[in-house]
């Protein structure tokens, strides 16, 4: 998958263009702006969900879409054993540089011998499945990543509230996929990068997929305003 714009957003964000913005197009919403600064966001300065599940980390860690650190460097100053992963080699770079043990990878291609008390997905990062078809495989490489009685940490949306109406029924085909998958690209000035598939799990479905490996699966923040949570799944 091409990540050209993005790694270019943070490169220039990186060398003073502290305004770099990058568009977040979709198949099925507007687009949207984020300003290249959000992924560099310090400790302080984390959504309270965030602190929440750093708070939950065990000694060993294995951060999964890591991007450029926001939440792996943190960690590592706090003495924690922390793998970070992600397909953005700027992003590899930078986290490097602050001392964290860093390697580019998505996580379907990852490879190790190492057991981890914590799976981190942060940042909707359940969503790196892709699809509601590929999240049992996904939670069962989680399951066998972790040592007995590890866990993950996972945030998600419910996107449910996009598909209704002023009146709040729903419109979307219920013979239509999940109603949590989406195609995304980034764009950057001139530079466009692939199409990438990502789904937004429910509580319940989360809660049944991650039962269906043996997960004992545990809501341990949620923020109904804006229909994101948090759930540990433990093994």
């Amino acid at each position: 998958m091409s990540y050209t714009a993005f790694d270019t957003a943070l490169s220039d964000y990186l060398k003073g263009k502290k305004n770099a913005e990058i568009t977040v197009l979709s198949d099925l919403s507007e687009d949207d702006i984020m300003d290249a600064s959000y992924y560099f966001r310090s400790e302080e300065t984390l959504l309270p969900l965030e602190k929440t599940a750093l708070s939950h980390c065990g000694d060993s860690i294995l951060d999964v879409g890591a991007c450029v650190g926001a939440h792996s460097i943190p960690l590592v100053k706090k003495g924690k054993k922390v793998t970070a992963i992600d397909i953005s080699k700027v992003g590899v770079e930078y986290m490097k540089s602050k001392g964290v043990n860093a390697k580019v990878s998505s996580f379907q291609t990852f490879e190790t011998t190492e057991k981890f008390d914590t799976i981190l997905l942060l940042m909707n990062g359940i969503g790196l499945a892709g699809k509601l078809s590929l999240l049992e495989s996904f939670l069962r490489k989680c399951y066998d990543l972790l040592k007995e009685g590890g866990e993950v940490l996972c945030d998600s949306t419910n996107v449910q509230y996009f598909y209704e109406d002023e009146e709040g029924a729903m419109w979307y085909d219920l013979n239509a996929d999940y109603f949590g998958e989406f195609k995304f690209r980034m764009q950057y000035q001139d530079k466009l990068d692939d199409w990438f598939d990502w789904v937004y799990v429910d509580k319940e479905t989360l809660q049944d997929y991650g039962g269906r490996i043996g997960f004992v699966t545990e809501l341990i923040y949620e923020n109904k305003d804006e229909c994101t949570f948090l759930m540990k799944l433990k093994k």
